[in-house]
């Protein structure tokens, strides 16, 4: 796989959610796609499309398709980071699973995405 490719209305503002979120750096922007990358294979790029929706989930009349989990050492203090960056937590929190803990958000776009930890 090379990349991970999100529609949004703005690519230079979700771009800069992830970056800093994830701590990756810009390798390649226009006005309408903007690249990601970090240490592995898999970049994450941004997609302008001006007919964005956000996905409801969950919702089976407008599923979500897909999302992100990013694994965390502390769930406490990422989730303080996401909402400073402009995250809003998900009101449907799936809680402790078998492999491990699961917190919901949603980016600035609308895109949900999971902080996963151990604890």
């Amino acid at each position: 796989m090379r990349s991970v490719v999100l529609d949004c209305p703005d690519p230079r503002a979700l771009a800069e959610f992830y970056r800093e979120l994830t701590g990756w750096q810009i390798t390649y922007a226009d006005d309408d796609w903007i690249n990601l990358e970090g240490n592995g294979s898999v970049q994450l790029s941004f997609q302008r499309a001006a007919d964005h929706r956000p996905p409801l989930w969950p919702d089976p009349e407008h599923p979500q398709q897909f999302h992100l989990d990013l694994s965390v050492d502390d769930a406490e203090a990422a989730e303080r980071q996401v909402l400073a960056l402009g995250a809003t937590k998900h009101e449907y929190q799936p809680g402790h699973q078998p492999e491990g803990n699961w917190r919901v958000y949603v980016d600035p776009a609308g895109h949900p995405f999971c902080l996963c930890s151990e604890d």
